[in-house]
């Protein structure tokens, strides 16, 4: 038995035998046209058929994926309707006299090569997008119409990487799980594995030979293992895993639509946390309460040197108000600092970031980045149950000057006649010792609170979470956490408001009781986690 380790994506056991995807490819060659406008034709009629052959890409992603995942392929049509590449291939042809292939490949590569300066947010960081979309254009061009995926049985996929409409288009019967040499955890093709369920371990690099060609495997993708030819053990193992597994899936499945309430009769509300635009799939799926917590700052963190535009923000917080219908959808403003860092945002270095210049700290003094984001956030509340969280507060004139910028945000709007939910509910997190003994001032000024306890419980101990020489010092059940918990919830019901509680505590099912006794309001976890947390406070007395 030979067994190699990658990156876990997409968890769950899968055993079958290895089948290596054979992509079929043409050699692009460098070759002279005698017509030069007939040649352009050909491209742009190749170019025409692959959009379409998208549109349809992305009707099917919809019912399969959801529209948030689908957009990956309105993205893939952007790329196909930029108007500098398409004179870029077409200059190609007509000033060198050169093939529609070549003048493809070639731009492509160029494009690929400078992503990353690109002022187009679509392209940087999306390369296996723009290979997805070139690698189109050329079977479209060659006439190559079949890719050799599919084998008689049920198998396993190796490949080199696949690209996001390979993997949206894998029937689940047929194709049991994935393994490649490279890839990244965060791309489109790993978003869609979790998506579809399909159990994937990849950056298994050159250890993925093509001997193993046939062989009997398994994927186990709660460690990110593969086993090559496993013994009887390992599969022994490996089955019992996989059909407790598919038990408790099954189990939890028919929680959906059920209400969060205890056998007493408390209620409580379940939300999900995103991070990523694809995670908004996930809450649906997971049939979450809503969003609890919209993590702004990955909007900044994946988009390069540049900052995000307020229309590139607009869309992204529309699209999850309007998946979400009347379920809310709370949006933290970007909580960058710390050891959240962003190429677009030069926050310089610090000796003790996590107790830096951070969160709110960074909003307020950088007002016209927050202005930006607030507006963004505004006019997509016109679309759903849309929210403001304020991070990182430490006191209450942080909160008024956050509400007095929003104010002359919500003028500008109301001056250009953007619609916008004029009434729109403004809530702070609560990280902080001193936004804890302030609670009860910070209640008057807001409509509801959330307690992140990760950072409130490394900043109460003095210790940083992630620094493995304190672990057996770190007590996330401290009891002065849960002192804390207390005071802020009985200082927040005062004024009869609402509080939340999300990070790592709010997951752990050995502390569910203690804080629906607490009377916390509402859990946001991940969307992963939101229905065990719901099978959690159904079997509580």
């Amino acid at each position: 038995m030979i067994t190699l380790t990658g990156k876990k994506i997409s968890e769950g056991i899968a055993i079958g035998r290895l089948s290596f995807y054979k992509r079929e490819t043409k050699e692009i060659r460098r070759i002279y046209v005698k017509d030069v406008e007939k040649e352009v034709q050909r491209f742009q009629r190749a170019r025409h058929k692959a959009l379409q052959e998208l549109k349809n890409l992305y009707e099917y992603a919809e019912k399969e994926v959801g529209e948030a995942n689908a957009a990956i392929f309105e993205m893939q049509q952007m790329i196909l309707e930029d108007q500098e590449m398409i004179q870029q291939i077409t200059n190609i042809i007509v000033e060198h006299k050169l093939n529609a292939e070549y003048a493809v490949k070639s731009t492509m590569e160029n494009v690929l090569a400078s992503a990353n300066k690109s002022s187009k947010t679509y392209i940087q960081g999306h390369d296996p997008d723009v290979k997805d979309v070139s690698a189109r254009m050329l079977r479209i061009l060659a006439r190559v119409w079949k890719d050799r995926m599919m084998v008689d049985e049920p198998f396993i996929l190796a490949s080199g990487d696949l690209y996001p409409s390979e993997t949206v288009k894998m029937n689940k019967t047929k194709v049991l799980g994935f393994v490649t040499k490279y890839g990244t955890i965060n791309s489109h093709t790993a978003v869609l594995a979790r998506t579809k369920g399909i159990p994937a371990v990849i950056g298994l690099e050159e250890s993925l030979k093509k001997e193993y060609e046939g062989k009997t495997i398994i994927i186990d993708g709660f460690e990110g293992k593969i086993y090559i030819e496993p013994d009887y053990t390992t599969i022994t193992k490996m089955r019992q895993l996989q059909d407790a597994n598919h038990t408790q899936v099954q189990n939890l499945e028919r929680l959906k639509g059920k209400e969060n309430i205890t056998q007493s009769g408390q209620r409580i509300d379940v939300c999900a946390n995103i991070g990523a635009r694809e995670d908004i799939e996930n809450v649906l799926r997971c049939d979450a309460g809503g969003i609890g917590l919209f993590r702004s700052e990955f909007l900044y963190r994946d988009n390069g040197s540049r900052l995000p535009a307020e229309e590139q923000q607009f869309q992204m917080y529309r699209l999850a108000a309007e998946a979400m219908g009347t379920k809310k959808v709370v949006i933290r403003t970007a909580d960058l600092g710390g050891g959240k860092k962003a190429e677009c945002l030069d926050l310089g270095e610090e000796d003790n970031p996590e107790i830096g210049y951070r969160g709110i700290r960074v909003s307020l003094d950088k007002e016209e980045i927050f202005k930006t984001q607030l507006r963004a956030i505004l006019r997509a509340s016109a679309h759903g149950n849309v929210q403001i969280l304020l991070p990182m507060i430490t006191s209450v004139e942080e909160v008024m000057q956050a509400k007095l910028i929003l104010e002359k945000v919500k003028k500008d709007l109301k001056t250009e006649r953007i619609p916008f939910d004029e009434e729109i509910p403004v809530g702070v997190m609560i990280e902080t010792p001193a936004a804890v003994m302030i609670s009860g001032e910070l209640a008057r000024e807001v409509d509801f609170f959330s307690i992140g306890t990760n950072d409130l419980t490394q900043l109460t101990l003095g210790m940083d979470r992630t620094n493995e020489k304190l672990n057996r010092y770190y007590n996330p059940h401290h009891p002065a956490l849960l002192k804390m918990i207390r005071i802020i919830t009985n200082n927040v019901h005062l004024e009869g408001k609402k509080i939340s509680l999300t990070g790592d505590l709010a997951a752990d099912l050995d502390m569910t009781e203690t804080l629906l006794q607490m009377g916390i309001d509402e859990l946001s976890v991940a969307p992963n986690q939101v229905l065990a947390l719901r099978k959690k406070i159904r079997e509580i007395q």
